[in-house]
């Protein structure tokens, strides 16, 4: 990917819901946001509930399809694509890490983090192997047989977000990753993610919490269906 061609672009975006022909009320839960998200940038998306962040989320996350305006994931714009090929895109740009950590209860760790490359059809030992270093680096290279249950939920998000960099997508979204955390966890995750800012890879984190906001290079606050304010430092 060229270095001027951002990770994510948004051109005069909005998302509606509810089909004034059939009597409804028509609501726009985001409207004409237009921004860029370019590689290597620490940026979270912010705003009091119901602003508007989770319909962000999902169009970032190529979730949702928006009502109007265009979406380009490295260059590629979305809205013409087929469910296939977004569900393709998904899975190959974007890793997601979630305040529920989404993980298989009845499964190993390092079988959960392995699940982006079998959907993508590496090989057992290959995905294994890229599966064990990625849990190395998040601290759980003594835990790679252990079940969610038997991990504190510090460690479980631990593996929700090597599972998320497994496939190496272009982004890293993570939507109020340490929502469920006690405070020393999740000072341990946000050190996580300032780790890997630090190597170069590009994260969006959602998060209504403005001390989380803070810690991040640069803000995209959201009110009402609006980017009120893009603050902060852009490389």
């Amino acid at each position: 990917m060229k270095k001027d061609i951002p990770v994510i672009e948004f051109v005069n975006v909005g998302k509606e819901y509810g089909d004034p022909n059939e009597g409804g009320t028509v609501v726009e839960a985001l409207a004409e946001a237009t921004f860029r998200i370019n590689k290597g940038e620490f940026v979270a998306i912010t705003g009091p509930s119901g602003s508007g962040k989770s319909t962000l989320l999902h169009l970032i996350g190529l979730l949702d399809k928006p009502s109007y305006g265009k979406i380009f994931v490295d260059g590629v714009e979305i809205s013409d694509l087929s469910e296939n090929k977004m569900a393709k895109m998904r899975n190959e740009k974007i890793g997601f890490v979630f305040q529920q950590f989404n993980l298989l209860p009845k499964t190993a760790a390092i079988r959960n983090v392995e699940l982006p490359l079998i959907y993508r059809g590496m090989g057992q030992k290959a995905r294994y192997e890229k599966s064990k270093k990625e849990l190395i680096a998040v601290g759980l290279g003594d835990r790679l047989n252990n079940k969610p249950s038997q991990l504190s939920g510090g460690q479980q998000q631990r593996v929700a977000i090597a599972r998320a960099l497994v496939a190496e997508p272009s982004l890293l979204l993570a939507d109020e990753p340490t929502g469920n955390l006690d405070t020393k966890s999740g000072i341990e995750i946000m050190n996580i993610f300032e780790e890997l800012h630090k190597k170069g890879v590009t994260i969006v984190l959602v998060t209504h919490n403005p001390e989380l906001a803070s810690q991040t290079d640069r803000q995209l606050i959201i009110r009402d269906g609006k980017i009120i304010k893009d603050a902060g430092r852009k490389k």
